[in-house]
């Protein structure tokens, strides 16, 4: 329980801080404040994940627990574009805004701690970490880089245009910052490179910075809106809010069944997947401005919402 309230303590007290420099002036406007999204997400960020993933145990990728959760995350996130196309009809980025709000797990500032003090280990962390960012972060940049389609073009054209525009958003994608960030730490990882402390130093400082900056202007942009203010995304949010804090518990729930996981991978793979959505989500829509509110309504609603469904979990197993 100490680890479940001593994460989201952390992360409340940021966005807090990050309320009230925007409430006094001190962060002043929308300009202001995504200077702290962009710096975080093209180097502080990118410096984190590859001093996080270059330092975990390559055996760690391999836990049954980690396969569950990357299957738990695909079916959640395949869940809410299932429901999305058929009810809410919104254009991909946002769609694959609400998608990752859904199924994106916090596995840093808030899994962190859980992990260590609810579980009794923190070898869960990286692995999830490096699945999410290599395997699903791609697919959310590509989805975010999408934008109209072209006009007054022959079919030909057309298909050319597509082509075009598919290498370039797969292009961008791959090699983004946060991606090749987390992709060499897991070739340094793999490889059991020793990095010397006057390369990896720098990192480390400058990864430090990374989760205060999102936090803060997370909680900078409370000032400004209100969470489920938008008729138009309201829908969405709800939804993804729902499937994350219920839906992918019960997913995970079933596969580790399926699975045939004892009793304390179980937990651990219920625990992980009841974790609320990651700012990350968030920073990325607000890096793109593309299906900002669905994430920044979703990244609230669930970090606050996740605190009580883990203790439920966590009652549930006797724990």
């Amino acid at each position: 329980m100490l680890g479940i309230i001593t994460g989201f303590a952390i992360i409340l007290s940021i966005i807090f801080i990050g309320f009230l420099l925007s409430a006094k002036g001190i962060i002043q406007g929308e300009k202001q404040r995504l200077v702290l999204n962009r710096v975080a997400f093209y180097a502080a960020t990118p410096a984190l994940l590859f001093n996080v993933v270059a330092t975990s145990d390559p055996a760690e990728l391999f836990s049954p627990v980690i396969g569950v959760i990357f299957l738990a995350t695909a079916l959640t996130a395949l869940l809410f574009c299932v429901i999305s196309v058929i009810f809410f009809k919104r254009d991909i980025p946002t769609t694959a805004m609400g998608a990752s709000a859904a199924a994106y797990v916090n596995s840093n500032n808030i899994g962190l701690p859980v992990s260590i003090y609810v579980l009794g280990t923190g070898a869960y962390v990286a692995p999830v970490l490096v699945l999410q960012l290599v395997v699903f972060t791609p697919l959310m940049l590509a989805a975010l880089s999408v934008s109209g389609g072209a006009s007054g073009l022959s079919d030909d054209g057309k298909r050319h245009s597509s082509r075009r525009k598919i290498l370039h958003v797969i292009k961008n994608s791959l090699f983004s910052p946060i991606v090749l960030g987390s992709v060499a730490g897991l070739v340094v990882c793999l490889m059991q490179w020793e990095v010397p402390a006057p390369v990896m130093a720098p990192f480390e400082i400058l990864g430090g910075a990374s989760i205060p900056m999102i936090l803060l202007s997370f909680g900078a942009s409370l000032t400004t809106t209100r969470v489920l203010n938008s008729t138009a995304d309201r829908a969405s949010v709800l939804t993804a809010t729902t499937i994350k804090l219920v839906g992918m518990p019960l997913i995970a729930l079933g596969l580790g069944l399926a699975l045939r996981l004892d009793t304390d991978a179980l937990y651990a793979a219920v625990i992980l997947a009841a974790l609320p959505t990651a700012q990350n989500v968030y920073n990325y829509a607000a890096t793109y401005r593309k299906g900002e509110v669905v994430a920044r309504d979703s990244v609230f609603l669930t970090t606050f919402a996740a605190l009580p469904a883990m203790l439920v979990i966590a009652l549930l197993f006797g724990r």
